[in-house]
């Protein structure tokens, strides 16, 4: 990624989180747990998918593409934010930092639509049950998971295009943990004030174009199953409280974000942690832990190389 010959900033230097080395060893040993369980937690979901027969449905076929976006979301910028507590000057390449905001936006942009198609699968099951395996089918999954990571790269490479081309001539302090690009905007040396409604405009759409459409699907859904009185409406009342918790976890910071993106305060730094640390726990904790279907995948699983083991 080159940039013009009017921008001199070669590197940017990250404030972090705090400037405390009491606070610094606290945070690493919280996020290195949280980052660790995270990729774990996602590379066993996907492990435990792949592997058993009973869980080959359009749902988990969904739900480890989530692990999968997950993954690359916990690897953009933790990384090096746990390796940054112990650096005193902490500094990113531009080509680092552009590659960063590059990552973001695409896994999020991706995870956004994955949730939408997520609620779609949910809503063809529960409304439409005769029909749910005619209509979801293998090919369709495909096609949710191509559109989801085709959107979120569009989406960055929309924010990319114009973000690599402006003039950095002199400041360069980020004050975050990672390069987030209305941070960056704000440090080229021109009037942004069209870039910052254009980005506004641009993850504005999208995040709450989705959460919108997830928000009516998952009312028409809860009005179906509060009509039915069964066991399987239980059942998919359990999984939709699952998916409704992500939804609200994962789009709450994010459209925060969007409302106020260029008036930043302090609790900001940390709602930025708890969305690229802690979000891609997400999915293990909520979706798969309170998945009777995925804990019995993960006992047989496990049982089999005990066995094996014994052997």
């Amino acid at each position: 990624m080159a940039h013009t010959n009017e921008s001199v900033v070669s590197e940017f230097v990250l404030l972090g989180l705090s400037n405390s080395w009491e606070l610094q060893l606290f945070f690493f040993a919280i996020f290195s747990l949280v980052y660790v369980t995270s990729v774990l937690g996602n590379i066993m979901i996907i492990v435990i998918i792949s592997s058993d027969s009973h869980l080959n449905s359009p749902m988990y076929f969904l739900l480890s593409n989530l692990s999968f976006i997950d993954i690359c979301q916990s690897n953009f910028a933790t990384p090096k934010m746990l390796a940054d507590f112990f650096v005193e000057h902490k500094t990113i390449s531009f080509e680092g930092c552009m590659a960063q905001i590059f990552l973001v936006h695409s896994s999020v942009g991706s995870e956004m639509m994955l949730l939408v198609a997520m609620a779609y699968d949910r809503f063809i099951a529960i409304c439409r049950p005769l029909h749910y395996s005619t209509i979801m089918n293998r090919r369709l999954c495909i096609i949710f998971v191509f559109i989801s990571w085709a959107v979120g790269i569009l989406h960055s490479v929309s924010h990319l295009a114009f973000t690599v081309d402006l003039p950095f001539c002199g400041p360069n302090e980020v004050d975050s943990f990672f390069c987030d690009l209305p941070l960056v905007i704000e440090l080229a040396c021109m009037d942004t004030y069209e870039m910052e409604i254009m980005t506004l405009t641009n993850s504005g759409l999208i995040s709450l174009g989705c959460f919108l459409a997830l928000i009516i699907s998952y009312t028409i859904i809860l009005i179906t199953v509060r009509r039915r009185s069964s066991s399987g409406s239980s059942k998919a009342l359990s999984t939709l409280t699952a998916h409704i918790t992500v939804v609200i976890l994962f789009f709450g910071p994010c459209i925060y974000f969007y409302i106020w993106p260029f008036s930043r305060l302090s609790v900001d730094k940390f709602l930025s942690v708890f969305y690229t640390v802690c979000t891609p726990l997400l999915n293990p904790i909520i979706y798969s832990l309170r998945n009777e279907d995925v804990k019995s995948a993960m006992r047989k699983l496990r049982n089999r190389h005990v066995n094996s083991w014994k052997n």
